[in-house]
């Protein structure tokens, strides 16, 4: 909606003061009616009269002013807002004020969203409360020794066929390959060392964390290497979260359970990614070097986590950030509204 006040209702005389806490609610009632809560209003006052007009070239968030549908006459907003038309006239300052208040505060709300999401650390067993450098890490925990969420001791126990991390037995069907082990250490190792997982971590109510990841996009080959090296190795199980027999201390197969391929379990690589953390990891169509799914494995000091993180922490934020109702924004200017009748 365009709000136009005609020359021949301009005010004249008014301290400027006054009418501001009114012209930033007129504002804020034109913003109501802006696809993505962007401001299309003026004070078509002329030259000398105060008014207010768009610059040519608005800034980058705000959609070019079309041809509007309607105006509201001097008339209709006098008896929307409740007050004489002398009380609302000039508002420049106060619209170009308000306009940019309103522009700082949803981007200052998008990046305060996107910290939520970035270089951040689970609440979880093992896990350290930020992220850090350690430069002890061991073996195939190493790629994340610059920031790191898991400790030296955490990256060592990862390479144990049983640790004290959870006590849990890679070789619970015979001994596991050392092909299909690797694959293993690496996903402990990114669960428990990934700083770039923010936009993925759920809350939980666990006995042992109190979040955890949900659906991570993984990258068409870590699945598919994953589930090449581990197809003719033996399990008991689909869903290796839950459901083992904890007895003796360690994790052994369900009574009647039989020890089979992997392949009878997982037919497919998106299975064995999806399946065998409870929906932990989602199997990814999209390859490295996409920017949109995470690796297991990576070499070098950049860790292209980082980019795919933020740009899911991105989406994530701005849904978080959308505009306010017009109901709650008016709310939010009550005070300027009240102060308007004092």
């Amino acid at each position: 909606m365009k709000i136009v006040l005609n020359r021949q209702e301009s005010w004249q005389g008014e301290p400027t003061r006054a009418i501001e806490p009114a012209a930033k609610l007129l504002v804020a009632l034109a913003a109501s009616f802006q696809p993505r809560g962007c401001l299309v209003a003026m004070a078509n006052g002329g030259p000398g009269m105060g008014g207010y007009h768009w610059p040519s070239q608005p800034p980058p968030c705000l959609p070019p002013v079309q041809e509007d549908p309607g105006h509201l006459s001097p008339a209709q907003l006098q008896d929307l807002l409740g007050r004489p038309l002398s009380l609302i006239l000039p508002f420049k300052r106060s619209v170009e004020m308000m306009r940019w208040i309103l522009l700082c505060v949803l981007a200052a709300s998008i990046e305060c969203a996107l910290k939520d999401f970035m270089n951040v650390c689970m609440d979880a067993k093992h896990h350290k409360s930020e992220p850090g450098y350690e430069d002890k890490l061991h073996g195939q925990c190493t790629p994340w020794k610059n920031n790191s969420c898991c400790t030296a001791n955490t990256s060592a126990e990862a390479h144990e066929s049983v640790s004290y991390l959870y006590g849990f037995d890679w070789n619970h069907c015979g001994a596991m390959s050392k092909a299909c082990k690797k694959h293993f250490i690496q996903d402990t190792c990114f669960y428990e060392c990934s700083p770039n997982l923010g936009p993925w971590i759920q809350e939980v109510d666990s006995s042992w964390r109190k979040q955890r990841i949900l659906d991570v996009p993984l990258c068409q080959e870590d699945c598919e290497n994953w589930w090449q090296d581990c197809k003719d190795d033996l399990t008991c199980k689909e869903n290796w979260h839950k459901g083992w027999n904890w007895t003796s201390g360690q994790n052994r197969c369900p009574l009647g359970a039989q020890c089979q391929k992997f392949t009878v379990f997982f037919p497919r690589p998106s299975d064995l990614c999806e399946k065998i953390w409870s929906n932990s990891y989602k199997s990814s169509s999209l390859r490295r070097g996409s920017g949109r799914c995470m690796q297991l494995w990576f070499e070098g000091r950049e860790n292209p986590n980082v980019g795919v993180a933020r740009y899911y922490a991105d989406l994530r934020s701005r849904a978080a950030a959308s505009p306010l109702p017009a109901a709650t924004l008016l709310l939010l200017l009550a005070p300027l509204l009240l102060s308007c009748w004092v």
